[in-house]
């Protein structure tokens, strides 16, 4: 096993971790709904920033899942021409 694999598996280990704990932090899409049904009444502010940072935490995913994509190629391809 070559330095390279072993740098491009922990790379992928890692990433796959910081995906599983962002994906974690986000908020369901039913609290809205639960919020609703129970009148729970949310000020302006506080639905803008929960907006704000779920938006960000979904674009955030969005890459963190394109960078797990483009290393599993990697990992395969190094494997492959072995």
């Amino acid at each position: 096993m070559g330095a390279l694999e072993i740098v491009v598996g922990a790379l992928v280990i890692l990433v796959s971790l910081f995906i599983i704990v962002v994906v974690l932090f986000q908020q369901g899409h039913r609290a809205g709904i639960n919020g609703a049904i129970s009148g729970g009444a949310d000020t302006f502010l506080s639905k803008n920033k929960a907006r704000t940072v779920d938006a960000t935490l979904a674009r955030l995913t969005k890459y963190i899942a394109i960078a797990f994509f483009v290393l599993a190629v990697v990992a395969n391809f190094i494997s492959y021409n072995k």
